[in-house]
């Protein structure tokens, strides 16, 4: 499919990576919920480092674009292009099973899970009124949300940190508009 997404970068695309740009102000309290072994934060000076950069770590060294992280376009395409294929209706549905609906021990936020996705919610950062849109989002305020309601995939990735996670006002901010675009 041609998308530029790395879960662990080789050396020879560091020149290509712009370094994260720490959050203002401090970072809010820690979850208490949560026990973060003694070391185990990672701080944003932390991903400059060449050894974080090849590490594989699925959910938190991920290296791309908002083009490459569109690439999730896949559930919303429904046919209309020829890599649709690669998803059938019915797995596509599937990400809509929810499997909970409740307060995130790790976040700390309530949200309501299907397979792989946050499912919109009234109670939830993203909320629609479509039924079939899904989301998830980085630490620090990327967001990609997909709507098979209205066939649109948005995709937020940025550099600069941000303490709100998914409910980061950058990203909310152009989904809404996106949303007005489509209304109007």
């Amino acid at each position: 499919m041609g998308a530029d997404f790395h879960i662990g970068l080789a050396a020879e695309h560091d020149h290509r990576v712009s370094d994260a740009i720490p959050a203002d102000g401090p970072a809010p309290e820690p979850n208490p919920r949560v026990t973060i072994p003694v070391g185990a934060y990672v701080t944003t000076q932390d991903t400059w480092s060449a050894q974080w950069r090849r590490a594989e770590i699925p959910a938190a060294a991920g290296y791309g674009n908002a083009r490459s992280v569109a690439v999730q376009s896949l559930l919303t395409s429904a046919g209309r292009r020829a890599s649709a294929g690669l998803l059938s209706e019915a797995i596509r549905r599937t990400v809509f099973d929810e499997q909970s609906h409740d307060v995130d021990l790790v976040l700390g936020i309530p949200l309501r899970f299907g397979m792989g996705y946050a499912l919109t919610a009234e109670d939830a950062p993203v909320h629609t009124t479509n039924r079939h849109t899904c989301y998830w989002g980085g630490r620090g305020g990327s967001l990609v949300v997909n709507d098979l309601d209205t066939g649109m995939t948005f995709a937020y990735v940025m550099n600069r940190m941000s303490h709100h996670g998914l409910a980061d006002p950058r990203s909310r901010t152009l989904l809404q508009a996106v949303y007005k675009a489509l209304t109007a």
